[in-house]
C-alpha cells in the first residue's frame, strides 16, 4: 500500500531517482497510478503503482547525505570567489540585486529562500501552481519590485510525445513561457528584469524566446532544485557594470550545460562607498 507523501523509486528506470508521491489515482478500469515529484530534482512524472518500490528512511537519508554534499561543495566554491572578490575592495558596501521567486513546490521554494538567505540575499518567495503563474505575475511583480525574476516548479516532457519543440510535449513548459511573456509585457529591458525559468526537460527555446535570460533545459535533461539559486547567486553579486560570463556561470551549477543555459546578461549588484563603521 502507497500513500501520498511516501518517498518511492521507480523499477523501470532502475531505482534512478527518488520522488514523494503526490497524488494517487484509479482510472475506469480499476488500475492504480500515481504522480510523483523529485526530491530533489524538478521533474514531475508518472507511473503504475506496480512500477514504483517504497525507499526506506536509511535509504532517503543516505540519499540526502550524498546530495546535501554536492550542494556543499558548489555553495563553498561559490563563497570562496566572492571573499577573493572583497579582499581587495574593503572600503565599500555591497548592495545585491533583489530576487522574487514564484515555485510551485512549497518545500522547493523554502529550502531556495533558506539558501538565498544563507547567501545574504534579499530574496521573496511565492507558492504558486506553474499553471497559476501566467495570470498573476503582472500583478505580484507590482507589488513586489525585484531586479532577477525566477519562475519554477515542476516540469517534464510527456511520455510518447516526439516533438521537443512543441510546448504540448510538456507538462508545465507552455505555463512558463506564458509567464515570461507577461513578465516582458511589464518589463521588456532584460537587463532591468533578469528572469530564469523552467523545471525538468522544459522547452528551453521557447522560453528563451519568451524573453527569459536563463532557461532550462538544452538537452530535456532533469535539473536540480538548486540550479536556478546558483545561477541567481552569480547574477545578484556581479556588479552591474559587467557582463556575467555564461559559460562561467554554468559551472557553478549542479547540472550543467546539459540542464541549463542562457545569454549575457549584466549583473545586479551595486557597491556604495563609503561603508559605515555601524
Amino acid at each position: 500500500m502507497f500513500h501520498v507523501g511516501d518517498v518511492v523509486a521507480r523499477y523501470s528506470h532502475q531505482q534512478d531517482i527518488f520522488f514523494h508521491i503526490a497524488q494517487l489515482n484509479v482510472n475506469y478500469k480499476g488500475e492504480e497510478s500515481a504522480i510523483l515529484k523529485g526530491i530533489n530534482l524538478r521533474l514531475l512524472a508518472d507511473a503504475p503503482i506496480s512500477d514504483l518500490v517504497a525507499k526506506s528512511p536509511s535509504e532517503v537519508a543516505n540519499h540526502e547525505r550524498k546530495d546535501s554534499k554536492l550542494i556543499y561543495q558548489k555553495l563553498h566554491k561559490l563563497t570562496s570567489q566572492r571573499k577573493a572578490d572583497l579582499d581587495d575592495k574593503r572600503e565599500f558596501f555591497e548592495v545585491p540585486g533583489r530576487v522574487l521567486q514564484l515555485d510551485g513546490d512549497q518545500d522547493y521554494l523554502d529550502q531556495c529562500i533558506k539558501m538565498y538567505r544563507q547567501m545574504g540575499i534579499d530574496a521573496k518567495g511565492i507558492c504558486k501552481s506553474e499553471i497559476e503563474q501566467p495570470r498573476v505575475i503582472r500583478k505580484i511583480l507590482q507589488e513586489n519590485p525585484a531586479d532577477i525574476l525566477v519562475l519554477t516548479g515542476h516540469d517534464g516532457f510527456i511520455y510518447g510525445k516526439k516533438d521537443f519543440h512543441s510546448n504540448d510535449s510538456y507538462r508545465s513548459s507552455r505555463y512558463f513561457v506564458e509567464s515570461v511573456m507577461e513578465a516582458r509585457r511589464f518589463q521588456h529591458n532584460r537587463d532591468a528584469l533578469v528572469i530564469f525559468a523552467g523545471a525538468c526537460q522544459s522547452n528551453y527555446e521557447a522560453i528563451l524566446s519568451a524573453g527569459a535570460n536563463f532557461a532550462s533545459s538544452p538537452k530535456r535533461m532533469l535539473i536540480h532544485a538548486f540550479d536556478p539559486v546558483f545561477i541567481v547567486e552569480r547574477i545578484a553579486f556581479t556588479p552591474t557594470d559587467q557582463i556575467v560570463s555564461v559559460k562561467d556561470i554554468l559551472t557553478h551549477t549542479i547540472t550543467g550545460t546539459d540542464g541549463v543555459g542562457g545569454v549575457e546578461t549584466r549583473g545586479q549588484m551595486r557597491r556604495g562607498y563609503p561603508r559605515s563603521p555601524y
